[in-house]
């Protein structure tokens, strides 16, 4: 019997340029060369420039972090959107959608440059335990998908900007130190929470800010019944309505659904003036809203510095 082949040695350090000084041109090779299912990080380290890509982590790809030389100069761009040429919907026009666990995320930005068209989505992520740091998310409508049940995500100091419901979904994420930018009247949120999950969307010392167009717009709207979006120690610019929250055309919501603040400051900070059905949490129910126990499920997480 011939001897068994070696497995060949982990690489654990990439780096793409697209002048050609790096090891691959494109991100999505750089994703592909990694080792499937890698059990330890594999750092792909990008020079600054627009990826012009449709990029997938797919599932078996664990365990891939993806650094940009700068936030603002390392840029993956793609234009499709919901109604194309090319019958894209919500769950395709992706420019990356990111499958497997352990993603990491730093220094980039993640855009969807179609324009205001309707649904334009710039990340979809469906993995467990992923997180961005410094990260940038540019588009309109749908700019951001924190897609599916049992998916935690962690994004730490990250600006996203939007139009309507342009951070939605059904994972448990977690929004820390974050700017969000609103570009015209609308949403903020819409989580599609499972009664079966305890979070949703949770925005912890955020900053809500708004173009000159945008004045009149609510923290977030029920895509599915059991939503859960909460905002602790955030500033609220004065585009934000004094109801806060809305209902989306169906007063059985306000049962199902759970919406509430804690600490809100700024010109859009309302207490008084929300709309009835929400909550304004005490200090005791606000220091319930750790990582730790956003995270901690059967398996517990908590994303490393």
């Amino acid at each position: 019997m011939p001897p068994a082949r070696p497995t060949p040695p982990q690489v654990l350090f990439i780096k793409v340029a697209q002048d050609g000084s790096g090891d691959y041109k494109t991100i999505q090779e750089a994703v592909q060369a990694s080792r499937d299912l890698s059990q330890v990080m594999v750092t792909i380290q990008i020079k600054n420039g627009i990826y012009h890509e449709k990029l997938v982590v797919p599932s078996h790809k664990t365990h891939v972090k993806l650094v940009g030389e700068s936030a603002a100069g390392t840029v993956i761009s793609w234009g499709d959107h919901t109604g194309d040429a090319a019958g894209h919907n919500t769950y395709s026009s992706h420019t990356v959608l990111v499958q497997a666990n352990d993603f990491t995320a730093e220094d980039i930005t993640f855009e969807n440059a179609a324009g205001p068209v309707g649904q334009a989505v710039a990340l979809h992520v469906e993995g467990d335990r992923a997180i961005f740091r410094h990260c940038r998310m540019l588009g309109n409508q749908d700019t951001l998908f924190p897609a599916v049940e049992n998916s935690r995500q962690y994004y730490q100091d990250c600006y996203i900007e939007g139009t309507t419901d342009f951070i939605f979904g059904t994972a448990t994420a977690v929004f820390e130190g974050c700017e969000i930018r609103s570009k015209r009247n609308s949403y903020i949120a819409a989580a599609a929470t499972t009664e079966r999950e305890a979070y949703g969307f949770v925005f912890k010392n955020c900053r809500l800010t708004a173009d000159t167009a945008a004045h009149k717009v609510y923290l977030a709207r029920p895509w599915r019944p059991h939503s859960r979006t909460v905002y602790l120690n955030c500033t609220l610019g004065a585009h934000i309505l004094p109801a806060g929250w809305d209902n989306w055309r169906d007063a059985a919501n306000e049962k199902t659904a759970y919406y509430a603040e804690y600490n809100s400051t700024g010109p859009g900070a309302n207490p008084g003036a929300r709309a009835k059905w929400s909550h304004q949490l005490t200090a005791k129910e606000a220091k319930q809203y750790t990582l730790q126990n956003i995270f901690g499920g059967a398996a517990g997480w908590l994303p490393q510095p």
